[in-house]
């Protein structure tokens, strides 16, 4: 295994096909160690590279002709170089690499951008060796990891009851939860300021028939923080 850290595993042998070749994204040492330790006894996958952002595993990868083929990246959602998952993620498909989310799944904005741009499925840090061994091999192999995770970034949280926002909604909502202003979320969008108004009466109208009221601005905010529209924040925002 190639990467910064002075990690050493001794990979199996063996086998007829050649392993599948894995690449993993990840600033976290002591996580990327987990990993290959995880990974190191299976003949059938081998952890051919580590970095702690994507355009230096791109880097890599390409100043290696032995480990250009990668057939899947496991990729870490927050990074330390404030990197965005759809980035990351349209990044490593546009070079023909798949990719399986890695991460505590604490953030719902995050997992879902990522699910938006096109990974084959999520994985918890949390879970034990044989359901992350058993992910890396279906992702490895082209298949979709179906995970609770997996199926709250595309459906939305299972626990909660679904809106039914359109596309329009949604950019109303998460333009107005964020912070801004009827008038302003009206300029940004395109509509009369009276639209906008209807669309957040007719948002929050379907928030109530839900049995998720929100009467007022912050209630809003919290309730596009449960969905995923916008990011869980490191402090609570003025409503």
């Amino acid at each position: 295994m190639r990467s910064g850290w002075s990690v050493e595993v001794m990979w199996a042998e063996g086998g007829e096909s050649a392993p599948r070749r894995i690449g993993l994204v990840e600033d976290h040492e002591s996580v990327a160690i987990g990993l290959a330790a995880m990974l190191s006894p299976e003949p059938d996958l081998d952890l051919v590279l580590t970095a702690g952002t994507v355009p230096e595993l791109l880097a890599s990868a390409e100043s290696d002709s032995a480990t250009v083929d990668l057939d899947l990246v496991v990729l870490d959602l927050r990074l330390a170089d404030g990197s965005s998952p759809e980035d990351n993620v349209r990044a490593l498909r546009e070079r023909g690499v798949e990719v399986l989310v890695f991460t505590g799944a604490d953030n719902a904005f995050l997992v879902r951008a990522a699910a938006s741009a096109g990974v084959l499925g999520v994985v918890r840090k949390s879970e034990d060796v044989p359901t992350v061994v058993a992910a890396v091999r279906r992702a490895a192999s082209g298949e979709q990891v179906i995970t609770t995770d997996w199926a709250a970034a595309i459906d939305g949280d299972p626990q909660l009851s679904n809106v039914g926002l359109s596309p329009r909604q949604e950019e109303v909502l998460t333009l107005y939860a964020s912070g801004e202003k009827a008038s302003r979320v009206a300029r940004l969008t395109g509509l009369s300021e009276q639209t906008v108004n209807d669309y957040l009466g007719r948002i929050r109208q379907k928030y109530a028939d839900a049995g998720r009221p929100a009467p007022t601005k912050t209630d809003l905010y919290k309730r596009a923080v449960e969905d995923g529209w916008l990011p869980v924040p490191e402090r609570h925002p003025r409503g």
